[in-house]
């Protein structure tokens, strides 16, 4: 693997207690200091040294998007909420008060999409496994304890609710005990997705305890760690003290027979741009390991199909394969951030035209729903008007993968909740989309939707 140069850079978080730090350092209007101390009483806020220096453009604040990606904006909250939250704030006599006014509005964000609870924790022997998602037969969502953190915390966040404190919303297991049980059980589960949070949040050693048990499982193949910290901290795997540690963990695991997959998070070809980025990249794929891309679409950040020309095209140049373009999920600041998905074909389709064989490896728009992963294909105009063509990528119900269906197209429908399946469409199909959707395997039967208010 190349060297890691000498004289790391130490890791500092920032969060709300330094929002006046953050705006004296950097010239934050008074406004806009005032609207990200607010919004994050709600949504958590958290950056680093590396974002502030490396990746935010301050010239363009507020309109810059890796500013919108990390800090909170007006907008994000409805209106009369931010006044509460503003009313309640200004005086100390309404802590109370502002606590419920939090839990309140949190609830009304929808924290946890797709069944997520309902339908995806498993159980072994009966009892409920913290810390486990198993939504697909052939793959389980490990969430480490210690990996329930980020470097950075992205604005639109689907898992913002692992952030805020709140033990009833979060997903952690304390250590791999019961995940190696439940395998041990379910020899169909060949691929754990190892995910948070970031689970390269933890050192090396954390992060061997919570791995190298997986080497022990003949039925697991491909261990996957999902994480944004290429993006957000390049350093982990260049210039921290355990950098060369970790790179030795992935080689153990490469070398036990496994595929090890790093799914990074770039949500902006600026996320490349630093020679850091591309370094950390390097000695990843130079483990054996290999680097998979993938994000969402997000208003005022990545919604123009230029800027994902140039992040697929980059990620192709760093060796890493793009893979996935997401829709944004249904929960958190969703009205701020979603793109409809007609306009989401148009940047898909206009973006992966420009792209040489070897990056047309991505797929998009994925919607990551109950049922399970659905792509818009694109749009049939036909003589009885416009139709979504949409394809199950992934599903709770093996038999409904790769089957495709459609839908009637509608300008302002932005998730799968808003589209009305064709009366043609199989009624297996129609009746996963319209949310009858079986459990994941190990999971208590169940027949209902995680609606976008909290249940």
């Amino acid at each position: 693997m190349p060297a890691a140069p000498a004289g790391p850079a130490r890791f500092r978080a920032f969060g709300p207690r330094h929002i006046d730090e953050i705006a004296a350092r950097h010239g934050l209007p008074d406004d806009i200091r005032e609207t990200v101390r607010r919004i994050s009483l709600v949504l958590p806020f958290r950056v680093n040294s590396y974002v502030l220096s490396h990746l935010i453009d301050w010239d363009r604040v507020p309109d810059d998007p890796m500013f919108q990606l990390t800090f909170p904006q007006r907008g994000m909250l409805a209106g009369s909420d931010e006044e509460q939250l503003a009313k309640l704030s200004a005086d100390p006599a309404d802590k109370l008060l502002l606590r419920e006014a939090v839990q309140e509005i949190r609830g009304r964000l929808n924290p946890h999409p797709s069944g997520q609870q309902q339908l995806n924790v498993p159980s072994h022997e009966g009892v409920q496994l913290p810390g486990l998602q198993h939504k697909y037969r052939e793959t389980v969502l490990y969430f480490p304890g210690q990996g329930q953190t980020c470097h950075a915390y992205c604005t639109y966040c689907f898992r913002w609710a692992q952030f805020i404190g709140d033990a009833d919303l979060r997903f952690a297991a304390p250590d791999p005990g019961g995940l190696i049980d439940y395998l041990g059980g379910h020899p169909e589960v060949h691929d754990v997705l190892v995910t948070g949070g970031d689970p390269m949040v933890m050192s090396t050693e954390r992060l061997r305890s919570h791995l190298e048990p997986l080497l022990g499982v003949d039925s697991v193949r491909t261990i996957r760690i999902g994480t944004k910290s290429v993006a957000y901290w390049p350093q982990r795997y260049v210039t921290d003290p355990d950098a060369d540690d970790v790179l030795r963990l992935f080689e153990q695991v490469v070398a036990s027979g496994r595929q090890l997959a790093v799914m990074a998070h770039f949500s902006h070809p600026r996320e490349l741009e630093t020679d850091l980025a591309r370094r950390a990249v390097a000695r990843i794929r130079a483990t054996g390991a290999v680097v998979y891309c993938q994000a969402p679409l997000i208003a005022h950040v990545n919604d123009d199909a230029r800027v994902w020309s140039e992040l697929w095209r980059a990620e192709l140049a760093a060796g890493a394969v793009p893979y996935y373009l997401f829709v944004e999920r249904d929960t958190g600041p969703y009205d701020y951030f979603k793109v409809p998905l007609g306009r989401a074909v148009e940047i898909f389709t206009e973006a992966y035209r420009t792209l040489p064989g070897l990056a047309r490896t991505v797929r998009g728009p994925v919607m990551s729903a109950t049922p399970g992963k659905v792509v818009v294909d694109g749009i049939e105009e036909t003589p009885e008007g416009a139709y979504f063509q949409l394809r199950m990528l992934q599903a709770r119900d093996p038999s409904l993968v790769g089957r495709p269906f459609r839908a009637r197209y509608t300008a302002d429908a932005a998730w799968l909740d808003d589209l009305e399946p064709d009366p043609a469409t199989p009624a297996d199909i129609a009746a996963a989309v319209r949310g009858v959707a079986p459990p994941a395997t190990g999971t208590a039967p169940s027949a209902a939707r995680t609606e976008r208010t909290a249940t």
